[in-house]
């Protein structure tokens, strides 16, 4: 028998203008995917894109946003092994998760640790998996080398200097604002670079004596990109994950040629679906790491279901710090 559920829509890829609370049909899961009932999900830029039409794939027309959901299982597919109804865990899909339940595939879902509540299990999956496979499985991070962070104050940001100063490097966090340098410093930042207002290529060249980064995860693109393309070290690499500032910049070949360091492309979303028991692996190793609070996840605020579109607001202008995150039940 059909269920209705209360759930957030996007009707038109005309960002937040285009969002409304409704009553929709609830999902059914697949062989291979598990449904959920939803007790929080977190909000990210990349959702905030998605319903502008600006984000790599395009879902058809209506549909419910968000990456990033924690809840209970209430029902698995035929072929799920590793999970059962009455489970919590933290789940991930491309979209789904601003609704009072979700479906998710088994592979993009992880147990959640008992001493872990719902809300900062929504903000795990997305985050600190891309946290995961652009410092550990693409940039094969070493202990001591320095690693610049930009949009450091936002939730993937924020969870590339936790992991970062988990593996010991040396973080160097660049933000938009002097109101978000006390947050990354409190998650392992050494250094903070304000970008607004200070001068990027001379700070990191004082930072690093003239030497560059060994990593950079660049969350913004534009011509902030463009001046970090500058100052990476011999043999470094340079990550572009995301373009919050709206601008997908371009590289003179050149500049990785002379310094022999690679420019290394950070699609976790493609990762999951080709590799899933890799994904699956390291999401229980970052679960294993909160549970011993060698991660923490940070909350900028809980807000209701129906207040979506506020959240997204505060996403897409940049004035969020870690994750909002939208209570379901």
């Amino acid at each position: 028998m059909e269920r209705d559920m209360r759930a957030i829509l996007c009707n038109a890829f005309e960002g937040i203008a285009a969002l409304n609370l409704a009553d929709i049909a609830e999902p059914h899961p697949a062989a291979n995917e598990v449904l959920i009932d939803v007790h929080a999900a977190s909000v990210s830029y990349m959702d905030y894109l998605m319903t502008c039409g600006g984000y790599q794939m395009r879902p058809a027309l209506p549909y419910v946003p968000g990456t990033d959901a924690a809840g209970v299982v209430v029902a698995c597919g035929d072929q799920v092994t590793r999970f059962r109804p009455g489970d919590r865990v933290c789940c991930g899909n491309w979209f789904g998760g601003f609704a009072e339940r979700m479906v998710a595939s088994e592979s993009s879902t992880a147990l959640l640790p008992p001493n872990v509540d719902f809300a900062a299990g929504s903000t795990l999956q997305q985050a600190y998996l891309t946290a995961w496979y652009a410092l550990i499985e693409r940039a094969r991070l070493q202990a001591g080398e320095t690693v610049l962070v930009t949009g450091a104050a936002g939730g993937i940001g924020l969870a590339c200097v936790q992991v970062a100063n988990l593996r010991g490097a040396r973080v160097i966090a660049a933000v938009s604002s002097a109101a978000k340098a006390a947050i990354v410093r409190a998650h392992g930042a050494e250094e903070v670079i304000d970008h607004s207002r200070e001068d990027v290529r001379e700070r990191i060249k004082t930072l690093t004596s003239s030497e560059g980064v060994d990593v950079c995860v660049d969350n913004v693109g534009g011509p902030l990109f463009t001046t970090l393309a500058r100052l990476m070290r011999w043999n470094g690499r340079l990550m572009p994950i995301g373009f919050t500032s709206g601008e997908v910049p371009s590289l003179a070949m050149n500049l990785p040629l002379l310094k022999n360091y690679s420019v290394v492309g950070i699609f976790v979303g493609a990762w999951k679906e080709r590799f899933p028991h890799d994904a699956a692996r390291a999401a229980e190793t970052i679960m294993a790491w909160v549970a011993e609070g060698r991660l923490r996840p940070h909350i900028d605020r809980v807000l209701p279901l129906a207040q979506a579109p506020e959240a997204m607001s505060a996403v897409a202008s940049r004035t969020a710090q870690g994750r909002i995150v939208l209570q379901v039940r």
